[in-house]
């Protein structure tokens, strides 16, 4: 696991302030993306020649190159597949939406920022984290979670699971009762390490 972070970028806005400064601040933490098995990807409207004249001026000015793709969607087709562009607001120009979509093509989580706020990255990787915590601890992350603090556990489905939470809540102290106790999560990038070793082998 896991996930494209699937970016919107808004309708005509490649060299507006708020999306520069985003834009940088992706580039900028690529690298903490791919650590998570994860890859972005951009969208906009703009054409590409727009994005790449974009992408040489940020180049030029900051020496940064950016690693990702972004995706020219001209006639909005995938914007409106995907829900971006807000009627509230304009019926062409996008909302400022952030998907994480996993493996499997199921989008897991969706962020929508107002126009005059920009995306924060460590919320987007604190959730991207969650999500594959969760995944691979089979629990559910309470909230304010952060990076390694226990998870919730799931709720018994019998009788006799539930009087055996209630006592191990009672004597461990891990809990506020039998509906809501905590374990800590496993270590999934670990999993991920092993499942990468054992493709290697295997193409061996």
């Amino acid at each position: 696991m896991y996930a494209r972070i699937f970016e919107k970028i808004p309708k005509f806005k490649d060299f507006t302030p708020v999306c520069t400064t985003e834009i940088i601040a992706f580039a900028k933490c690529n690298q903490e993306f791919e650590n998570r098995n994860a890859c972005l990807i951009g969208l906009s409207v703009d054409s590409n020649a727009s994005h790449l004249a974009w992408m040489y001026d940020i180049y030029m000015r900051t020496g940064i190159i950016i690693p990702f793709p972004i995706i020219a969607d001209r006639n909005g087709a995938i914007a409106r597949k995907y829900g971006m562009i807000s009627s509230d607001i304009s019926n062409t120009e996008t909302v400022r939406n952030v998907y994480i979509i996993d493996p499997d093509g199921i989008i897991r989580l969706i962020l929508i920022y107002p126009m005059n706020v920009g995306r924060c990255i460590p919320e987007i990787l604190r959730a991207l984290e969650a999500l594959q915590t969760a995944d691979c601890s089979n629990g559910s992350t309470p909230a304010n979670w952060i990076v390694g603090g226990p998870i919730i556990v799931p709720n018994p489905q019998t009788f006799k699971e539930l009087e055996e939470r209630a006592e191990s809540v009672k004597n461990n102290k891990n809990g506020l009762s039998w509906y809501l106790s905590f374990k800590n999560p496993k270590n999934c990038n670990e999993k991920l390490e092993n499942k990468e070793k054992n493709q290697l082998k295997e193409g061996e």
